[in-house]
């Protein structure tokens, strides 16, 4: 490798590494009671998740205070995006780190939850949901029972009478 090469070499390998540790330095997490503050960037909030609160549409919120409506952070996870992540009901009363852009939302930051690669840490390594657990029913766990087709009901043959009047017509004539 000539001089050239290997300066340019180096140059590309210290670029490397000082972006990656201003990476590191910017997806450190901060405390969700601060997220208000990080509103239209991308930023890892981590907080210990109180409760997962199914609500209208089996839309799945995050509570990270007694009170959800005082509390300045939540996390949304829409229906459709369950099957991807997985079972949130296991990450009820563990310490999460989630990243993601923060938005606003009715007065409060949120971080909308698609993708189980936003979860790091040990939240990140939860089950996939049950195999009775249906997205499309709202979180109702099951797909029915099966039961056997109900015999169809023997009809008796219906029998014919003759015609009314077909006796009096072969008498008279």
């Amino acid at each position: 490798m000539s001089a050239s090469g290997l300066s340019l070499f180096l140059a590309i390998a210290v670029l490397s590494v000082s972006l990656h540790q201003s990476a590191r330095a910017d997806s450190t997490c901060i405390p969700f009671s601060e997220a208000r503050r990080h509103i239209g960037d991308t930023r890892c909030i981590t907080g210990k998740v109180l409760r997962v609160q199914k609500g209208n549409g089996g839309v799945h919120f995050f509570d990270f205070c007694e009170d959800y409506r005082v509390c300045p952070f939540t996390v949304v996870v829409f229906p459709g995006d369950l099957k991807k992540i997985g079972d949130l009901r296991q990450l009820q009363g563990r310490q999460i780190e989630i990243e993601g852009p923060v938005k606003e939302y009715d007065g409060r930051a949120e971080i909308i939850l698609k993708r189980l690669s936003q979860l790091h840490g040990d939240a990140a390594k939860i089950p996939p949901l049950p195999k009775d657990y249906d997205v499309e029913r709202r979180g109702n766990y099951s797909a029915g029972t099966f039961r056997r087709a109900k015999p169809s009901k023997a009809s008796k043959p219906k029998t014919q009478s003759p015609p009314m009047g077909a006796d009096s017509m072969t008498a008279e004539d």
